[in-house]
């Protein structure tokens, strides 16, 4: 019968008794029997080592049903007593208190519960054989595609272990674990597993327990705690810059958008972690901006993405260093120098003018003896640097100084680079080219120097020019047309001159088209002049009046239509025109009779002109005989008189051959 049914029937039995001092015996005798069973016996005990080389014992067991907290133990050995008063459900046993390791030996445990006690079952073990591992610590974990690689502390480090992994996604809590027991490989200290066929882009819970797989006994070690497994970070942060001038520091700011399953973000930049200057000791940022003081010389800074599961790729900005207008050239740096905490040096090689943050060299002070050491064996002969001095300012980087550095400088090796004539005229041309590289240059370039000779003429010397360095086009003018000339340009630096780059050009001759324009021009200068001329004579014309001159009628002489009638002789007639009369006074009839007579006179003689045209010939009568004129003008001639004061007179004409002579009188002379 069990203890609740034996109370059950001892109740029944009290209902039968009436008084109440029965009923306080039944009471106390029920008391004292649950006392009595209040003692449940303990679990068989374990006992083995942690390592199988250890020669250490632990030994464990548990007390599941009590609620007693002055509950002690009693470890038995082959009935012989080994650790008493034990206050936990564990103890240690020195290998040294174990006579026997490798027999089998029994193994109980005592519990004693205020009067009470109760004993575990025995256990039959060899503790030379039995090992336990404690349960995994620190696991870290890192996605490999779609496989989770997860890493422990080794056990030991000179054996693999079996182990049990339970997992699930965490984000369905009920789901039930998937498990699966595989062996460790082992590196140094630690365990490495690998579970296949997970979702790399969803969260998982997972707990893991190992084994020995050396002992001839192992035993399962306790659980891990649960730990949770982030999705991997597939995707680097995508990074924003912003910087700002300071003085010699530049402020940089970046700015990126939260990463899924990221949890911190670290960064770093190659300036800083080089300790030049002000070397920066950066916490895990959990936020997603931050500033950093950066100096004029290049940097490269990265933001990475971190989370439990590992790292995400980095995001790395260039921040190139910041431009100079009139880089100086520095004879001398502080490489020989002793230098403070706070100084820092750096030389930049630089290729084709960029500065290339592989290729830099540090000197601080911290590691003044190595790092000067190797800057002398490395720096090299003839090779342009960048030099920066750097100092630490309140906390910030500040540049100091920034030029150009040759160790040793040499003459180009190159010449100038596609040297090339165009656009010639019949005394110029035009030459340009393009810089030495500054890898091939050796030195700094303080000019370049042109020469050019008349190869066509042995009298023309050879004519030189000096070049600014940073002038890449030059106009060879007062050249000799339809001439051949040899061009040479050469780079000079401080110690020479280099190889030449030489060009042959064919001056173009005068052009005939030249000419005509020339008379072009000229011909339209004598155009101007005229119109000039015209246009002031006629201003002139306006301001003063012409005298007015006579107007003699255009003469068209007669024309023989035949060779015979040129071949007559001359003819002379003589005809006196008498002056007008003045414009007050009366013509006299007498003179109107003369001038009917003149006009008989011209119509005879146009007769006489027709008649010699045709084939009958001769004049007429009246006018054949001149002195029926003669007569008529002198029976007249007393009158004429009259006429001899008038103001405006009338030319003698005289007609001889056919021309007409005009005379003028004395008088109007």
């Amino acid at each position: 019968m069990s203890l609740r049914d034996y109370s059950l029937y001892l109740m029944e039995t009290l209902k039968c008794w009436s008084s109440l001092h029965e009923y306080i015996v039944v009471f106390l005798f029920l008391t004292t029997i649950s006392k009595g069973s209040a003692c449940e016996a303990p679990s068989s005990p374990e006992c083995f080592r942690r390592k199988t080389e250890e020669f250490v014992y632990w030994c464990e067991w548990s007390m599941m049903n009590t609620t007693e907290s002055n509950v002690t133990f009693d470890l038995y050995i082959n009935s012989n007593i080994k650790r008493k008063n034990i206050k936990e459900t564990s103890t240690l046993i020195n290998g040294e208190d174990v006579k026997i390791i490798y027999d089998t030996v029994d193994i109980l445990v005592k519990a004693h519960v205020g009067n009470s006690s109760c004993t575990s079952t025995g256990t039959s073990v060899v503790l030379g054989h039995t090992v336990k591992y404690e349960a995994p610590k620190d696991i870290s974990m890192s996605w490999l595609k779609n496989n989770l690689s997860l890493s422990w502390a080794a056990a030991e480090k000179k054996h693999p272990a079996s182990a049990e992994i339970l997992f699930r996604r965490d984000a369905r809590p009920t789901e039930s674990w998937g498990k699966i027991t595989k062996n460790t490989t082992s590196e140094t200290s630690i365990y490495h597993v690998i579970v296949e066929n997970l979702l790399k882009d969803s969260d998982y819970q997972v707990k893991i327990r190992q084994r020995s797989t050396q002992a001839p006994n192992p035993l399962w070690s306790d659980w891990s705690p649960v730990v949770i497994v982030p999705a991997e970070l597939e995707q680097k942060p995508e990074v924003t810059m912003m910087q700002r001038l300071l003085n010699g520091t530049r402020a940089v700011t970046l700015t990126w958008k939260p990463m899924p399953h990221a949890v911190t973000y670290s960064l770093n930049d190659t300036q800083s972690s080089s300790g030049c200057p002000c070397k920066k000791k950066r916490d895990l940022i959990h936020t997603t901006t931050y500033t950093t003081y950066v100096s004029y010389s290049a940097v490269s800074i990265s933001v990475i993405g971190a989370n439990a599961a590992g790292k995400s790729s980095p995001a790395i900005l260039q921040v190139p260093a910041e431009p100079a207008a009139d880089l100086q050239i520095c004879d001398k740096t502080l490489l020989d120098e002793d230098l403070d905490k706070k100084t820092c040096l750096e030389w930049y090689e630089l290729q084709d003018g960029d500065s290339r943050p592989e290729n830099v060299m540090t000197l601080t002070s911290r590691k003044r003896k190595r790092q000067r050491k190797h800057i002398e064996m490395n720096m090299k002969d003839y090779v342009r640097y960048l030099y920066y001095e750097h100092r630490c300012d309140g906390g910030k980087p500040k540049t100091v100084q920034m030029c150009l550095f040759y160790q040793k400088e040499g003459v180009p090796l190159k010449e100038p680079q596609d040297f090339i004539v165009f656009s010639e005229t019949h005394t110029s041309a035009n030459l340009s080219w393009k810089a030495i590289p500054s890898v091939d240059q050796q030195g700094f370039l303080t000019h370049y120097s042109l020469c050019s000779v008349n190869i066509s003429s042995q009298d023309e010397p050879k004519e030189c020019h000096n070049i600014s360095a940073s002038v890449m086009r030059y106009r060879l003018e007062n050249l000799t047309p339809a001439a051949k000339y040899n061009i040479s340009l050469v780079g000079v630096t401080r110690v020479g001159e280099g190889p030449a780059a030489t060009v042959t050009i064919d001056v173009l001759p005068e052009k005939l088209g030249n000419v005509w324009w020339s008379l072009s021009l000229l011909f339209l200068f004598f155009l101007l002049t005229t119109m000039c001329t015209c246009i002031l004579k006629r201003i002139k014309n306006k301001i003063f009046s012409p005298v007015p001159t006579p107007v003699i009628p255009d003469f068209i002489p007669y024309q023989p239509e035949s060779q015979d009638l040129i071949e007559r002789k001359e003819e002379v007639h003589e005809l006196t025109l008498h002056p007008l009369h003045p414009e007050g006074k009366s013509v006299p009839k007498d003179a109107e009779e003369t001038a009917v007579l003149v006009r008989q006179w011209d119509d005879c003689m146009d007769e006489d002109v027709e008649n010699e045209r045709g084939d009958s010939g001769g004049p007429s009568e009246e006018c054949s005989s001149p002195g029926s004129t003669e007569e008529a003008l002198r029976s007249r001639g007393g009158e004429m008189t009259d006429l001899e004061q008038v103001d405006n007179e009338i030319a003698m004409l005289i007609y001889r051959n056919g021309l007409v002579f005009d005379v003028q009188t004395e008088d109007s002379l």
